[in-house]
């Protein structure tokens, strides 16, 4: 790993296929909540790495998302892999919040490519992420789930791929993407700040 003046940035993971850039005021929004709530020394900026770039191997925390087919290209699946297999953190979001749709059944076929069929599983909910900052009693549901889009469930659970008892790759169909994708300035109207949970989910990254 090289030596980051920070203790945190936030990377973006871009591949060849689907639509990788969603939801771009997500992350300017999930920063600000970092700097509000901890005391890590943030990069303000997002950064976008080609998931085929050697580079994204240093990152402390990657972020993949799309609504469409997610099908590597061999330098991006082998990157992919190096990475959580050697310690990374992925958090994946489909952005489709559908469990039959098309960037969830490729890109959980891309998963079991790499790591096998059974890899990816449910976490309960008294899973250390749902404590490692803020108090959870499991994922906290999204407005689009509520308003009956994708497959009309509400996910009770996340998934994710495990190594050595650590949680490498984060897997939600729950659309948190969109539900954080707002102006950062106008969480003073919400009765409890939904960007709360990302600051968990990154806190546990830094923590594996």
């Amino acid at each position: 790993m090289a030596k980051r003046s920070y203790d945190f940035y936030f990377t973006r993971l871009m591949y060849d296929s689907g639509d990788w850039d969603v939801d771009i005021r997500m992350p300017s929004n999930v920063l600000n909540s970092l700097v509000e709530y901890t005391t890590l020394k943030v990069d303000p900026a997002e950064r976008v790495v080609a998931l085929s770039d050697p580079k994204m191997l240093e990152a402390p925390f990657c972020y993949l998302a799309g609504h469409k087919l997610v099908q590597f290209t061999p330098a991006e699946r082998k990157n992919f892999e190096r990475y959580v297999r050697g310690g990374g953190f992925v958090f994946v979001d489909d952005c489709n919040h559908d469990i039959d749709g098309l960037f969830a059944k490729s890109f959980e076929a891309e998963l079991a490519r790499m790591f096998g069929p059974k890899a990816l599983h449910k976490i309960p909910n008294n899973h250390p992420v749902y404590s490692s900052f803020f108090q959870f009693d499991g994922p906290p549901n999204t407005g689009n789930e509520l308003n009956g889009w994708g497959d009309d469930l509400v996910h009770d659970y996340l998934k994710a791929i495990e190594f050595d008892g650590r949680v490498r790759v984060l897997y939600s169909n729950k659309d948190y993407g969109c539900e954080w994708d707002y102006d950062f300035r106008n969480k003073r109207w919400l009765v409890i700040d939904n960007t709360r949970f990302a600051v968990n989910i990154i806190q546990y990254a830094l923590g594996a």
